[in-house]
């Protein structure tokens, strides 16, 4: 059985895989035999490169501002012939933007809505296309959704509705390509100790406890909370799970 969840030979894709919850993602596709290529947008790619190859695992990274949708194209073809397959794409790349929804800034709105909504369409397009041109049809694409695919949050109407976009866009592209093998699904995480939730984990700051109080578990999760979910949605073990939105969060959702 536990075979069915071995990715030596499979070949990867992960956007935002050098920070946060995206790395934690790239880590554990590494540990169980995958071969990856991170995409991010700083020198943190080539940080986190380096420090898995030392570790021994095939680990390439590349540069790029996932917005401007050309560069996004090349290098994605780009990591193809790199990795000269493709098995998985993991859409973890993403910003957030705090404002109260009548000041919410339009260009903010528009960055957030790309690179969290857009970016993991187009991604996701061009995947399915490859898993669609093999001798035997499949892939698998694992999208990050959120809490905010499930409410609504306070302060940031563009990353809640990029989020339930997330969750819809999983289920509408399952519809269309469960019946050809490929699989699509999303991990909601909970609250996370990453640099994304930077203003909101000091311990000082009332919703920080207001939130630890409701995770059942006790605790805020971290990257390594979703390597175990990753790996199994990227293996043959989820071969007949398809168009799920999976919460990972210490309980919050049913406190």
């Amino acid at each position: 059985m536990l075979e069915m969840f071995n990715l030596k030979g499979k070949c990867a894709i992960v956007s935002g895989g050098s920070r946060g919850l995206g790395r934690g993602m790239a880590e554990g596709l590494l540990e169980a035999g995958a071969s990856v290529v991170i995409l991010g947008s700083s020198q943190k790619v080539e940080e986190s490169v380096q420090a898995f190859k030392k570790q021994g695992f095939s680990c390439a990274g590349m540069v790029v501002d996932l917005s401007r949708t050309e560069e996004c194209k090349r290098v994605f073809d780009q990591a193809v012939e790199l990795l000269g397959d493709l098995d998985i794409l993991v859409n973890a790349a993403g910003i957030q933007r705090r404002y109260a929804c009548t000041e919410f800034p339009l260009e903010d709105w528009e960055s957030v809505m790309k690179l969290n909504l857009t970016v993991p369409f187009l991604l996701s397009q061009m995947a399915a296309g490859k898993f669609l041109a093999k001798k035997n049809p499949g892939g698998k694409i694992i999208n990050i959704a959120s809490m905010l695919s499930f409410f609504g949050g306070q302060t940031v109407p563009a990353y809640a509705a990029s989020k339930g976009g997330i969750a819809q866009l999983t289920k509408a592209m399952c519809n269309e390509l469960a019946g050809k093998g490929i699989n699509v699904n999303a991990i909601a995480p909970g609250y996370m100790d990453t640099e994304m939730n930077a203003a909101l984990t000091d311990p000082a700051n009332p919703r920080y406890r207001e939130i630890t109080a409701r995770i059942p578990a006790g605790r805020w999760g971290t990257p390594e909370d979703v390597k175990g979910i990753t790996v199994f949605l990227a293996s043959s073990a989820s071969d007949y799970l398809n168009g799920a939105v999976i919460p990972v969060d210490g309980g919050y959702l049913v406190k």
